[in-house]
């Protein structure tokens, strides 16, 4: 697909900071029609991406984003990404959870 613009990506994680898309998420596997309503609000940003677009961009910051976070955790500070600071402001509370979660 084609390259997604900073913009974009700003938008869709505007959409994904959005606490009732997060629980959403947070909440199922089978996400298409979240990904559906994530495209659908894109559109009135004037971006056109299609719900499967908007999943894999997704995927692939939060995947970028974990790998960072990891990287850092263990005393790394190579690793960066764009948009950490405003992942780390949506995932940053759930990955901790985890990680607490799995301690014990």
């Amino acid at each position: 697909g084609k390259h997604w613009t900073v913009n974009e990506v700003r938008a869709l994680i505007r959409i994904w900071s959005d606490k009732n898309i997060q629980q959403q998420l947070e909440g199922t596997v089978r996400n298409k029609r979240i990904f559906e309503q994530v495209a659908a609000r894109l559109q009135k940003f004037g971006i056109d991406r299609d719900w499967k677009q908007c999943r894999t961009k997704y995927k692939n910051l939060k995947h970028e984003y974990k790998s960072v976070k990891s990287a850092q955790d263990s005393g790394s500070t190579s690793k960066s990404m764009k948009f950490f600071n405003e992942l780390d402001a949506i995932l940053g509370h759930s990955t901790m959870e985890q990680a607490s979660k799995s301690d014990n």
